[in-house]
């Protein structure tokens, strides 16, 4: 770590050097602006002016790259905040159908990004995307409030034998993808800049990590509400061969993960230790049904066995997701002069 020794200018004027490699690197000179933010814990956050302009554009060569790792590369540039991409070839060549269609293909699965501009040899894409109409927390819940309806939705349409609810329940799995991606996007876009953090809810940097573990926890809990709802898709009948009984705990077990898997999230949004506590104490209580609905079940053929077992085991995935939601949760609330400690 550089340290700078602090100089007087006037009666009531400190003053600090900027480093000159720094400086060169930001294309800061004299009579330059920059940006200076108070951050918590005591911190100031010098930024240039170079950082406070959001229309950062990347180019992908898509002569060198096939369709798939086109929406690839898509991808990866809208979750690192490009507000404009260009898809283009070298001059002379014309964009190949599959890699238009993986432009498009990219389109539909991200939130905010629009084709702007396509000649044959290159396509313009826009994400009008911003921070501001976001918050983290809000996100964060909307996430959580998806995979539970996906949840919720499978384990119905496996009661009723039911495939319409089933499907609707994978049709909504690519909403939560674009949520998540979108948390992505203002995760790191955030830390990259310091401003964004308080725009998209947020009083410093120190959250963003511990957010984009929950953002990935609440992403894997609706792929196990997608792997329910296959699971309906792909059973004769579409539903379980066990009784009403049976079928009445399976429902129970849904209840309780519901319960901590929104707990989970909110222990975190609000940085409340005491429903982080209350989570682990929920988890406790039902860490064994799993186990325990299937020793109580009867005799059955092995398919039908690994069926009602992986129904379970996504619903037991789901709540150790939640615990971990409530760990991070702990951390964060922690952090903070509370009445459990005092940060000195």
């Amino acid at each position: 770590m550089e340290t700078r020794k602090v100089q007087r200018l006037g009666p009531s004027t400190l003053a600090m050097t900027l480093p000159a490699e720094w400086a060169k690197a930001q294309d800061v000179e004299k009579g330059d602006e920059v940006s200076l933010r108070m951050g918590s814990k005591g911190t100031l956050t010098v930024m240039p002016e170079s950082l406070q302009q959001e229309e950062s554009e990347a180019v992908i060569h898509a002569g060198e790259l096939d369709a798939e790792a086109v929406e690839r590369a898509i991808l990866a540039q809208y979750v690192l905040g490009r507000r404009v991409i260009h898809v283009e070839v070298e001059t002379g060549g014309t964009l190949g159908s599959a890699t238009i269609n993986a432009v498009y293909n990219a389109e539909t699965q991200l939130m905010g990004l629009g084709v702007i501009e396509e000649t044959p040899e290159r396509i313009a894409i826009r994400c009008s995307v911003d921070p501001e109409d976001f918050t983290l927390d809000n996100l964060l819940t909307r996430l959580e409030s998806t995979g539970s309806t996906m949840r919720n939705e499978g384990i119905k349409a496996l009661a009723h034998g039911n495939p319409d609810l089933a499907q609707r329940a994978l049709n909504r799995e690519r909403q939560a993808n674009k949520i998540f991606v979108l948390l992505l996007r203002l995760i790191f876009t955030s830390y990259q800049n310091p401003n964004l953090a308080r725009a998209v809810g947020l009083d410093g940097g120190f959250p963003l990590i511990g957010y984009r573990s929950i953002a990935k926890n609440l992403e894997l809990t609706a792929d196990n509400a997608e792997d329910i709802a296959e699971i309906v898709l792909e059973t004769e009948g579409h539903s379980l061969e066990v009784d009403q009984a049976t079928m009445r705990r399976i429902r129970d077990f849904t209840d309780d993960v519901d319960e901590i898997t929104e707990k989970g999230v909110q222990a975190a949004v609000q940085r409340d230790y005491d429903i982080a506590i209350e989570v682990r104490e929920l988890f406790q209580q039902i860490e064994d049904r799993e186990r325990e609905i299937l020793d109580d079940l009867e005799e059955m053929p092995n398919e039908d066995l690994l069926q009602v077992r992986e129904v379970l085991v996504s619903l037991g995935q789901t709540a150790q997701y939640a615990v971990r939601n409530a760990e991070i949760a702990t951390n964060l609330a922690l952090n903070e002069d509370s009445e459990f400690v005092s940060i000195a």
